[in-house]
């Protein structure tokens, strides 16, 4: 099953708000620091609700440390960003995909994204809208992923 990967985020709720998501769907969450927030911050808790002792939760302090783990677990880095290459829906997604989103405030790193496999982006209309909230945008990601993968 695909998981889910923050790196740096900076805004506790949007981070409650995937844990919930992946809560419900049962999607391993990792987050790689420094984070804008400490892990026992009360807007984190409060946006996962009751929900927490449901999230598969792994953090990795650093980025290294988070590519190390990959390496041993195996699978894709798919990095999403306004930059992204490929639309998200016109991309062939694989159980053991890692998505990757980065801060609110400056999405993934150059280094990150050239780490990737690929490099996906969500589609706006509106060209004077930059992105979507990062919690939003990991919904639609993931329910993408399980939607190509029969897990609705």
């Amino acid at each position: 099953m695909p998981q889910i990967v923050l790196v740096h985020p900076q805004i506790p709720p949007n981070t409650g708000n995937i844990a919930r998501t992946c809560a419900a769907t049962g999607t391993e969450l990792h987050l790689v620091g420094p984070m804008g927030f400490e892990i026992s911050d009360r807007y984190l808790k409060r946006a996962g609700l009751d929900y927490w002792p449901y999230v598969r939760l792994t953090y990795h302090s650093t980025i290294e440390e988070f590519q190390a783990f990959h390496q041993q677990r195996g699978g894709r880095l798919l990095g999403f960003s306004t930059r992204g290459q490929i639309n998200y829906i016109q991309f062939e997604f694989h159980n053991d995909d890692w998505l990757l989103f980065g801060s609110e405030t400056t999405g993934l790193s150059p280094e990150v994204l050239a780490a990737c496999d690929a490099t996906l982006s969500i589609s706006m209309t509106q060209p004077g809208v930059r992105s979507l909230n990062l919690s939003v945008s990991v919904a639609i990601g993931l329910f993408e992923a399980r939607r190509q993968l029969g897990l609705l």
